[in-house]
Formats: C-alpha cells, sequence, structure tokens
C-alpha cells in the first residue's frame, strides 16, 4: 500500500486514477489545482506521486521538482504524445516513468505497483548492510524439552498467531523467531528483528515507525522504520520488557490498529506483520510492578513458549558443540568423551550464547587440534548443591526449590556476604553466582 497523490487539472482524470488505485489498496489524494498541490506536497510525505506535464499556471516540471526534494518520492509523469520529448528530460531530471495518454488505466497499476516494491527493497537492502544477519538457521537438538519446543514452534508457524518467546537469555529465542518465519507463509517476505534494550527510547521509536525529513536534529531525509521493512513478513521483537510504558502504549496502538505514524508524519501507514516477541523477564512480575502494560502483555501472550535453559536439556550440548564447530569449519568437529563429559557437567548459565563462545575461544586456543578439556576454563565442582543426578522428573522441581533455600539460608547467614555463603556451601563464587542466575536470586 502505498500513499499516492494525483495532479490534473482535468477531474474526471483524476477521478479515474483514484478509483483504479483505490481498489488496489492503496491510500490516493486527488488535487486539480497545481499550485495546492505544492503546497500538499510540502505538507505531507507521499510514496509516489502522478501528475500531467501540460497545466495552467504550474507545469508538471516544477511539480517534480518540489516533489523530488523529499528524497524516497517517485514521480510518474503523464503527458499527450506531442509532449513526449520533454517527459524524457522530465526523466533525466528524476521522474521514474512517464506514461502517453491515453493510457490503460491497468498499465498505471501495473507501474504503480513495480515501483511500490522497488521503494521496499531498496529500503530492505539499506537495512540489511547495516545490520549482520544472525548465522542460525535451525534449532539444534533432539531432546525432549527441544522436540517440544520444536513442536509448539511449528504447530504457530502455520498460523498468523502472535508469539511470545520467554526464557532466560541465550537461549535461542531469535532462532526460535527465525524457526517461526521459516515455515510459515511469510517465509518469502522479510524478517525483521529489533533489539528493544539497544536502544534509547526516541532511537527505538525512529527504528520502528520511521521518521520524517526534519522530524528532529539529524533527520536529514525520510526514513521507514522496521514495521514498515517488515512488511507481509515478520518482526522479531527482542527484550520488550525492556521498553517504557510509552513505548508500550504506542507499539499496543500499532498492534491493534494495523497502522502507524512515522516520527513527524501526520499521514497514517497500513502495515500488515506478523508480530513474534520475546523477553527473559518475567512479565507477570513486571505488571505488579507497574513496569509492563497489562493490555500490551495480553496481546503478545497469545501463544507462548518458554524456550529451556541449556542445564535443562544437557542431552543435546555435545549436539550444539560439534554443530558450532562445524559452522566453524574446525578441522576436528567431533569432540572426545573427556571433553564430552566436561561440557556436560557444566551448567552453562549463559545457555546457548555461553556454549558457542567457548567453543570458539576454545578452538583458537587448540591452534588447529583437536579440542581437550585443557582447552576450557569451565567453573566445574565435582557435584552440584543438590544431587539431582538420580532424580525422576518429578522430583526436579522439589530438588531445585531445595537448593534454592540452601542458597538463600547461606547468604541470610553471611549477611549477604557472597564470598562467605560460598564457603558455607563448600562451593566457589563463581559457581555460587551461577546457581544464583539459574535461580533468580538478586542480592
Amino acid at each position: 500500500m502505498a500513499n499516492i497523490l494525483v495532479v490534473d487539472d482535468e477531474p474526471k482524470m483524476t477521478s479515474l486514477i483514484c478509483g483504479q488505485l483505490e481498489d488496489a489498496g492503496h491510500r490516493v489524494t486527488t488535487c486539480t489545482r497545481p499550485k495546492e498541490a505544492l503546497k500538499l506536497i510540502g505538507k505531507h510525505s507521499f510514496d509516489i506521486v502522478i501528475t500531467d506535464l501540460s497545466m495552467p499556471e504550474i507545469s508538471g516540471m516544477e511539480i517534480l521538482d518540489e516533489a523530488l526534494k523529499k528524497e524516497g518520492t517517485e514521480v510518474v509523469m503523464m503527458t499527450a504524445y506531442g509532449s513526449a520529448e520533454t517527459a524524457v528530460q522530465a526523466m533525466k531530471k528524476g521522474a521514474a516513468d512517464y506514461l502517453l495518454k491515453p493510457f490503460s488505466l491497468d498499465e498505471l497499476e501495473i507501474l504503480i505497483e513495480k515501483l511500490v516494491e522497488k521503494q521496499k527493497q531498496s529500503a530492505l537492502i539499506d537495512h540489511l548492510r547495516k545490520e549482520t544477519e544472525t548465522p542460525y538457521t535451525e534449532f539444534v537438538g533432539s531432546s525432549r524439552a527441544t522436540k517440544a519446543v520444536k513442536e509448539s514452534l511449528a504447530k504457530v508457524a502455520v498460523t498468523d498467531t502472535t508469539v511470545l518467546l520467554t526464557g532466560r537469555s541465550g537461549t535461542g529465542k531469535e532462532v526460535a523467531a527465525r524457526m517461526v518465519h521459516d515455515l510459515s507463509n511469510r517465509r518469502d517476505k522479510p524478517f525483521i528483528a529489533v533489539n528493544c534494550a539497544a536502544l534509547t527510547e526516541s532511537l527505538l521509536e525512529s527504528e520502528l515507525f520511521g521518521h520524517e525529513k526534519g522530524a528532529f536534529t539529524g533527520a536529514v531525509a525520510r526514513k521507514r522504520g522496521r514495521f514498515e521493512l517488515a512488511d507481509k513478513g515478520s518482526i522479531f521483537l527482542d527484550e520488550i520488557a525492556e521498553t517504557s510504558p510509552a513505548m508500550q502504549s504506542k507499539l499496543l496502538r500499532v498492534l491493534e490498529e494495523k497502522k502507524l505514524f512515522r516520527v513527524g508524519g501526520v499521514d497514517a501507514i497500513d502495515i500488515d506483520v506478523r508480530i513474534i516477541a520475546a523477553t527473559n523477564r518475567d512479565l507477570k512480575k513486571e505488571m505488579e510492578k507497574g513496569s509492563f502494560r497489562e493490555d500490551l502483555f495480553y496481546r503478545l501472550n497469545v501463544f507462548p513458549i518458554e524456550m529451556p535453559g541449556l542445564a535443562n536439556r544437557r542431552e543435546d550440548i555435545v549436539e550444539l558443540a560439534e554443530h558450532f564447530l562445524k559452522m566453524l569449519n574446525y578441522a576436528h568437529p567431533e569432540l572426545d568423551g573427556s571433553v564430552r563429559d566436561l561440557l556436560i557437567k557444566y551448567d552453562w548459565p549463559g545457555n546457548v550464547r555461553e556454549l558457542k563462545n567457548v567453543i570458539e575461544r576454545a578452538t583458537i586456543l587448540a591452534g588447529g587440534e583437536p579440542l581437550s578439556c585443557e582447552d576450557f576454563s569451565l567453573d566445574i565442582d565435582d557435584a552440584p548443591l543438590v544431587d539431582t543426578g538420580s532424580a525422576g522428573a518429578g522430583a526436579t522441581e522439589g530438588l531445585e526449590t531445595a537448593e534454592k533455600i540452601m542458597i538463600l539460608n547461606a547468604l541470610d547467614r553471611a549477611s549477604g556476604n557472597k564470598t562467605e555463603a560460598a564457603k558455607l556451601l563448600k562451593i566457589s563464587r563463581r559457581r555460587l553466582y551461577s546457581r544464583m542466575k539459574v535461580h533468580d536470586i538478586k542480592i
């Protein structure tokens, strides 16, 4: 859908073009007074301007000059056969194309669709130039927990339902989001990822919704936002809990109305985007604290999927490690038994992201030789605080609760001193930090 201005001093012509393009789904403004058209171009942001070349008082060339001051605006000239040479001159000045009157309205519609697609592709290419795509294209793992997640992702992918991915940092939420997109009927359209925690509120608004030229200091040209770039595709809003209440309100309006306004813009822009959001926080607790809007939560929480931590799917650790070795084109992609045991024994508080970084570092230290335990510097105790080795699935929750209570008691006895608490528990300080993170203990 494009925002189009049609300029012609013949009302019948503007009416015919308007009807054709509105039926095709575009928003169309018509103007039969060229001077008024100049004002409209200055005030509004049009994706495409269609103007007659020969008009009283002001020519189409003046309309062209004014329209081209707005970066990203395409101009199509309409002209009688005798003025074709002038139309060619207009193209040399920057017009996108011209049509000789009389022309077929279907011909005009096809031309407009090509220009709209060109604008989208140009903006998308510019976006991809600035950002490095995440290299993962598959969700690796064959454990029961991973199979359950894959099954849920596959089921929801074939719908347009909003997905909320939860779980600790590094558990593969963006990989899961890409899997949803790749398995959907939107797979041939853009997948745009946004880290909401990486930008200030004002920059995030501009990144998501775009901005008009002059909307703020530094806005030297019109910019399409991530939602526009993701049109007909999917947008991944990572770390959604890090957004401010004001931004949450704006996101809620976009989700509800399927429309947005660029920063500094006055025209609504229709969007068709599949929403996939993610957070490592407990949004229900954030709602209780008043830092996350309840109405936005229920808009996002249509199909929630919790991503399991690596410690809860240890069967996948070796498979993932060897997958990363293959990605790095390492000469020895298979791990020996001692290295496998070492990796499985570690708790991985940073989850899959930490595992990937550890593997990459180990390959550097190994210098092309098969990886050995000496290539890893992992803080591993001989036994966990609570022995879960022989526990069945039903006992796991109780054992985790017992471990959490032990840590809290030790911290209480040590008056919050983590070094002393670690001594009481007979574990390293680093391991205490790791287990505190697992149990979400913050002191």
